[in-house]
Order: structure tokens, then C-alpha cells, then sequence
């Protein structure tokens, strides 16, 4: 796996720029343009900082196959649980504001 690509796969999936991933990280940008510069692998520490920003675990990270596992976020999992209180026609108003933003 190249762990430098998965990160900019994730990074990129959010929108995210590297001064982003860095704010929400914790790190420095100018640290995380270097592992892209010298094509250095991050450190666990380093590498469990980047996971939590993206509200994955580092299983999740390394997780390679596609669809074999869904993994939520604990923002995801309260959207759920609130969608589940709603009526069949509040459930599909709340699917059309989605779907405009």
C-alpha cells in the first residue's frame, strides 16, 4: 500500500487541501509536505493524527479491499439515529435539502 497515496485519496474525497489536513490534524503543513517531497512514509504517531482527522481508525486506513466493510463516522451514525425519528415524509424533505447543498 502506498500509505502517501491513500492520504491524498482521502484528502482529496474531502475536499481537503494539505494546509486543511493539517489544521485538522494537528501537524504542521510544512511537515506533511515534506513526506511528499522526500517520499517518506509518516510515523504511527504521526500516522494516528491523520486518522483522526479523517474519523477513521488506522485499521480502517489500511483497510484495502473495497466494500468489504462500511465504517461510520460518529457524525454519520447521529444522522442516522436522528433520520430513524423522522416520519417517511420528513425522511424524504430532509433527502431534498441534502441533495441542494
Amino acid at each position: 500500500m502506498d500509505i502517501l497515496s491513500k492520504i491524498t485519496e482521502l484528502r482529496k474525497a474531502r475536499n481537503w487541501s494539505e494546509y486543511q489536513l493539517a489544521e485538522y490534524s494537528g501537524l504542521t503543513q510544512s511537515t506533511i509536505s515534506s513526506w511528499y517531497r522526500k517520499k517518506m512514509v509518516p510515523s504511527i504517531p504521526s500516522l494516528k493524527k491523520i486518522c483522526n482527522a479523517f474519523e477513521i481508525s488506522l485499521s480502517q486506513f489500511f483497510l484495502e479491499e473495497e466494500g468489504c466493510a462500511v465504517y461510520l463516522t460518529s457524525r454519520q451514525i447521529d444522522l442516522i439515529h436522528l433520520s430513524n425519528k423522522l416520519s417517511p415524509e420528513q425522511f424524504e424533505a430532509m433527502l431534498s435539502f441534502l441533495r441542494t447543498l
